[in-house]
């Protein structure tokens, strides 16, 4: 069942919950629905319940998130079992540590099987980052590692976990995040949200093919990538991350962008792709809120908020804006 109340159950930078039902607006009802970069799904979990489209595949290149979403779908009931645990600093660093290393070895090769998840790894990595502040959660670049049953110091080599304060007030605990026996449930409710939705792990450009969209009259496409280098942005926000695939997906949407049966929403930066978009493509510009980082940051995190745009393909619904104001 569809449902436009539903959120993740942790903290994500760059969600666009805010501009999920402009989104649809302009994607419409439409047969198939791809987001090659899923993150939190925030858009995805936003999709009006009156809505009959029945094909939705969603792909993101980070395997813990991508494991989070497969496992969610299977098995609730061990991904709240394995997150229901105390909020404790040292329990935070042993499983970070753990994550990083044996959790890693599993998901890489459990991840070649579109059946294959981790109920564990799913929920120690959902507990684990409701608590941490920053970037870097499951990165595997800080510079603690374990060598030799002894935890060792490497400096400035990274390959190992950061060791952080866990979060004190309610801002580590995610968009309402369930606790508990309502935890069950919630897990439950995106579960049952998340029954026929395809998760792929991996490269984004595969889940945009002329193959992997032929299904459906209408298609419609949520490209929301990491934001490019150039923007001045934090490069380590998320632990699969680039500075140069925005270029690449913006080029994709240009040269997919008259297909009449695409529908296409590119997210971005002004000053990343507003150069380069056609006038057959409509702009939007919206301000993203503060983040736990930006709100405490000042100079670019702070501009940026005010630089978000959405682009809209030719053959998007057309609808006035609501809440925020056409660029065009």
């Amino acid at each position: 069942m569809k449902g436009n109340t539903m959120q993740a159950p942790f903290p994500w930078f760059g969600g666009k919950r805010k501009v999920a039902s402009e989104v649809w607006a302009a994607l419409g009802d439409v047969d198939n629905y791809v987001e090659p970069f899923a993150g939190s799904l925030a858009v995805l979990l936003e999709r009006p319940a009156w809505h009959t489209g029945k094909a939705e595949t969603v792909n993101d290149a980070d395997q813990y998130l991508a494991n989070f979403w497969r496992a969610l779908s299977r098995d609730p009931d061990a991904v709240a079992y394995h997150a229901d645990w105390p909020v404790n600093e040292a329990d935070l660093f042993a499983r970070h540590m753990w994550l990083v290393n044996q959790g890693k070895t599993q998901l890489s090769a459990g991840m070649v099987d579109p059946d294959w998840y981790d109920a564990k790894i799913a929920g120690w990595w959902l507990w684990g980052i409701c608590q941490w502040i920053g970037s870097g959660w499951c990165s595997g670049d800080g510079p603690w590692s374990v060598q030799d049953g002894q935890l060792v110091h490497l400096g400035s080599a990274g390959q190992g976990v950061n060791r952080k304060l866990v979060h004190l007030g309610n801002a580590g605990q995610g968009d309402g995040m369930p606790v508990n026996k309502a935890l069950y449930g919630y897990m439950y409710q995106l579960a049952e949200r998340l029954r026929g939705v395809r998760v792929v792990c991996g490269d984004w450009a595969r889940v945009v093919t002329n193959g992997a969209l032929s299904y459906g009259a209408t298609v419609g496409v949520f490209l929301d990538p990491p934001y490019s280098d150039a923007a001045n942005r934090d490069m380590t926000l998320y632990s699969v991350d680039s500075g140069t695939i925005a270029h690449d997906v913006r080029e994709w949407c240009l040269a997919n962008g008259d297909n009449p049966r695409y529908r296409i929403v590119l997210a971005g930066y002004e000053d990343e792709h507003a150069a380069h978009m056609p006038p057959t493509w409509r702009a939007m510009n919206w301000k993203a809120n503060a983040s736990f980082q930006s709100s405490r940051a000042s100079g670019a995190n702070q501009t940026n908020r005010h630089k978000e745009r959405l682009w809209f393909s030719p053959h998007c619904i057309r609808v006035a804006p609501t809440l925020f104001e056409a660029a065009d």
